[in-house]
């Protein structure tokens, strides 16, 4: 084991270009903790959000960036049981993900799939986490029901079209170009709605209205939300691209008997993070074995590249996930 790692840390708020290469000592794990060396390393939108500064990492984490990394567990810490050192993982991680090693709990490690590799199993943690959690616990999606997703060409937006269409539901998505549109509906969205050129609360009530929807966008979108969900509707919101206040009549609210919730993944304790990989390994793993969900990619990037990698995401031109390659 070396010293010294290469990580990208945060010099300052600020864009892209803020990130550095740089050189770190590795880390130890805490009880119940493994350290991990990363093969690859997920690129998400809160990276880019600590990174602007409008996302601090919680008092025990690293202050480097990145949620999610697979690799080899190369370091078991006291309490661990059911990892050992040579095991392939694809891990949550608290930060630290854009570095060569990386400490996290191991009840958020989660074995790679059969049949997958290391540069596909990076992309799921972050994202299968969220989408499991808000949009079949919180929000309670069942067979049969209908789901709208925004964003549907993004992370959140590939995996959640594919596991809504597993699970049974009716899925439809909004995305801003007609080959985002495309990918939605080669993914399982049975309508794919180009925002730009459709109004989404027209469609989806022309089909009985969106039972879950899945936001990320706030802003203008929650009244407009309201409107889309049919009677008993759930609106789970994971994000606020376009702002975090409005007005909103919660008479419609009322009447029409909705809910509104959401949630942030990173916040969430250790305990709550390990139950959700509980339910992912029983029900999510298996399907992606079978290649029955899969994760969509776009494109790679070496770890001292991470600037173009958040450069990229942040043109919103990406359909899936975009990674940093870390090791070898």
């Amino acid at each position: 084991m070396p010293q010294m790692m290469r990580a990208v840390e945060i010099e300052k708020p600020g864009g892209p270009e803020v990130l550095k290469l740089t050189e770190r000592h590795l880390p130890e794990p805490a009880h119940g903790q493994v350290v991990i060396k990363v093969a690859w390393a997920g690129v998400n939108r809160p990276d880019a959000l600590q990174r602007a500064g409008l996302y601090a990492p919680p008092p025990t984490a690293s202050d480097l960036p990145g949620l999610e990394a697979s690799g080899e567990v190369v370091v078991v810490g006291g309490g661990v049981t059911d990892l050992k050192v040579g095991d392939l993982v694809c891990a949550l991680l608290p930060g630290g993900g854009y570095a060569e090693y990386v400490a996290t709990p191991a009840a958020h490690c989660l074995a790679v799939p059969e049949g997958m590799g290391l540069k596909e199993a990076a992309c799921l943690p972050e994202t299968y986490f969220t989408v499991w959690s808000n949009v079949f616990n919180r929000g309670g999606l069942k067979a049969g029901e209908r789901f709208l997703v925004h964003g549907g060409s993004s992370g959140i937006g590939t995996t959640a079209i594919q596991l809504a269409r597993a699970f049974g539901a009716r899925v439809f998505a909004t995305a801003g170009s007609a080959d985002k549109c495309d990918a939605c509906a080669a993914l399982g969205a049975e309508i794919a709605i180009n925002y730009r050129e459709q109004d989404f609360v027209e469609v989806v009530r022309a089909e009985g209205g969106a039972d879950v929807i899945l936001d990320m966008v706030g802003g203008a979108y929650i009244p407009r939300n309201l409107k889309a969900l049919a009677e008993d509707g759930r609106l789970v919101q994971i994000a606020f691209l376009g702002g975090a206040k409005v007005e909103v009549n919660f008479t419609t609210l009322m009447t029409r008997r909705l809910s509104m919730t959401g949630s942030t993944l990173r916040p969430q304790s250790d305990l709550a993070k390990a139950r959700i990989a509980e339910e992912l390994r029983d029900a999510v793993w298996p399907l992606l074995a079978a290649g029955t969900v899969k994760p969509v990619m776009d494109q790679s990037f070496d770890l001292a590249d991470a600037r173009k990698a958040h450069a990229r995401m942040e043109k919103s031109e990406h359909i899936g996930k975009i990674v940093l390659k870390v090791g070898g």
